[in-house]
């Protein structure tokens, strides 16, 4: 953020000056006077002026819990290439979470199954399974997640070490666009 952005971001949540004021400890006439370009504030008081924006602009930023779809479906990791894709298509879903204990280890999906038996190898999933998704914690931003989802096909949100829930490509454009 730029002092320039300090009038558009206000306007973007609806805020008067006396209002970005309040927030961040200043006077309506120090807001006035930065977004006129007549002033360069001192940096405590820029300071304080954009973690008010900030704080606005993360309470508005949906959150991985918020995104996430709540069911985890995971395989162990010895468990048959057979059971991983019964379990698939029990559930409609492409790809499963290789877990034990609790803890992720790694994912396997459709096309990980398929180069496995077109090439012949592998008979378990620990065999044929692929790295662990990211993790995040259920509070991310979707902008600190929704990047992710370009290189890996599903983010894994985590709460004290345990899985909570799963964010796909199809969970993000159904909660943000649709």
């Amino acid at each position: 953020m730029e002092l320039h952005d300090i009038k558009q971001l206000r306007r973007k949540f609806n805020l008067t000056q006396t209002g970005l004021a309040r927030l961040a400890g200043t006077s309506q006439s120090l807001i006035a006077k930065i977004e006129s370009g007549k002033i360069d504030p001192t940096y405590s008081n820029a300071k304080k002026i954009f973690a008010a924006l900030s704080s606005l602009q993360n309470k508005k930023e949906l959150k991985a819990s918020e995104v996430m779809n709540r069911r985890v479906v995971a395989i162990e990791p010895e468990s048959s290439i057979k059971a991983a894709t019964k379990k698939m298509k029990k559930y409609g879903i492409s790809q499963l979470v290789v877990a034990e204990h609790d803890k992720p280890l790694g994912i396997v999906s459709e096309s990980t199954i398929l180069d496995a038996l077109l090439g012949g190898k592998g008979k378990t999933v620990r065999e044929v399974m692929s790295e662990c998704p990211p993790l995040v914690p259920a509070s991310a931003g979707v902008s600190a997640f929704s990047h992710l989802l370009k290189y890996y096909p599903l983010i894994l949100v985590m709460d004290k070490g345990r899985p909570q829930g799963v964010i796909t490509k199809a969970d993000l454009i159904t909660r943000v666009y649709v």
